[in-house]
């Protein structure tokens, strides 16, 4: 059984069964998640497409919905017993999860750590008393659950070696149609309706302005698979830009951009694995953001940073995300040359760091050691 709420969840589940069934061909799988996974071959029991809200305002909005995915998926796991479960990132929900899965019984797998070493540390005891082991994506994250005895092993991050264009970039930017005398800018808005809806108008009216200061300048639009057409067009209509749509994000597209505008999450460290100088962009209600003030340990929020150790890429947050800001940050990129040259040496150290191990294959062994134990 596995259990995924969001975009990047989905398809780290997704890539982790196909490597499991090379291992364990009889395996079935069922669960939470979305189209990757269903594609995978996993019986989706509960669309997780609607349930991926961040921020305490929007998951009280849509909390009957959680909830009830909540409820649907412990009566599965205690109905139905799995000899698996696999727990995928979407933390809060699926810690719920494990531990009334471990009550029945389940073994439990935890894969994408929360985020102990940035808030609340006092939680690692929770999870150690609710799972049986807990695979982490950063080599750093080890330590912190070893101090516990919590069995712990890093299995390397899910998109280490995979963030790789299929051509050159003159093939790709023929095959995009994209022009080779202006500056092209990638735009990554999201994975979650809500982060649309409150983030896409800042990012379109910095591209208003990017439209007016530099010449010829160009938009490809990375639209993720969980977000809708109309939702995305109900905010481009208005804008008149010329802005070139691409679903998913696509590596080959993403390796012609000059620039991107991107939003806080796992699409900052794509754009970083394809070398990308870039400005991150984030809001969330004032409550929201007031109490993740206070809980937050570390001074960033972008993957790049974090993985860093310093700030390398610029962040945008709350008051500081507007139109001028994120369009001042490209406009730098694009012009100061050494700047944006420093920014990419930055970026690679961190790819050289992740390597090219294969994260998926890696937990799947795992995962397959778990099932032969049960």
């Amino acid at each position: 059984m596995l259990s995924a709420g969001e975009a990047s969840g989905d398809l780290h589940a997704a890539n982790l069964f196909r490597e499991l069934k090379k291992l364990v061909p009889e395996l079935r799988g069922i669960g939470m998640g979305g189209i990757k996974m269903r594609e995978a071959g996993i019986e989706i029991r509960c669309d997780s497409t609607h349930l991926a809200v961040i921020g305490l305002a929007e998951v009280a909005k849509h909390y009957g919905e959680i909830r009830q995915a909540l409820r649907s998926m412990e009566r599965m796991a205690c109905e139905e017993t799995p000899d698996l479960l696999i727990c995928v990132d979407y933390k809060e929900f699926n810690f719920r999860l494990a531990r009334k899965a471990r009550a029945c019984g389940i073994k439990v797998l935890f894969y994408v750590s929360p985020q102990v070493w940035a808030w609340r540390p006092g939680r690692v005891k929770s999870y150690g008393r609710i799972i049986d082991h807990m695979a982490v994506i950063f080599p750093f994250e080890v330590p912190f659950y070893e101090r516990y005895k919590i069995p712990v092993t890093y299995v390397g991050h899910p998109l280490a070696g995979k963030v790789k264009p299929s051509m050159g970039k003159a093939e790709a930017m023929a095959k995009f149609g994209f022009a080779d005398k202006g500056p092209l800018i990638g735009l990554l808005p999201g994975s979650r309706a809500n982060e649309i809806n409150r983030l896409l108008p800042v990012i379109l009216d910095a591209a208003g302005r990017l439209a007016q200061e530099v010449a010829e300048v160009q938009f490809v639009l990375f639209r993720a698979s969980s977000i809708s057409d109309q939702l995305l067009e109900s905010h481009l209509d208005l804008r008149g830009l010329p802005i070139r749509v691409i679903e998913g994000q696509d590596y080959d597209a993403l390796q012609c951009c000059d620039a991107v505008i991107t939003v806080s999450g796992t699409a900052t460290l794509e754009v970083a694995l394809s070398g990308v100088p870039m400005a991150i962009v984030y809001r969330l209600t004032p409550l929201s953001y007031w109490l993740g003030r206070l809980l937050v340990r570390i001074p960033y929020i972008g993957l790049p940073n974090i993985l860093a150790g310093r700030h390398i890429v610029r962040e945008f947050i709350q008051q500081d995300a507007t139109a001028d800001n994120i369009a001042g940050e490209i406009v730098r990129i694009l012009r100061d040359r050494d700047y944006a040259e420093a920014m990419r040496r930055a970026l690679a150290r961190i790819k050289e760091d992740l390597g090219e191990e294969n994260g998926a294959g890696k937990l799947a062994e795992l995962a397959a050691g778990m099932l032969k134990q049960s």
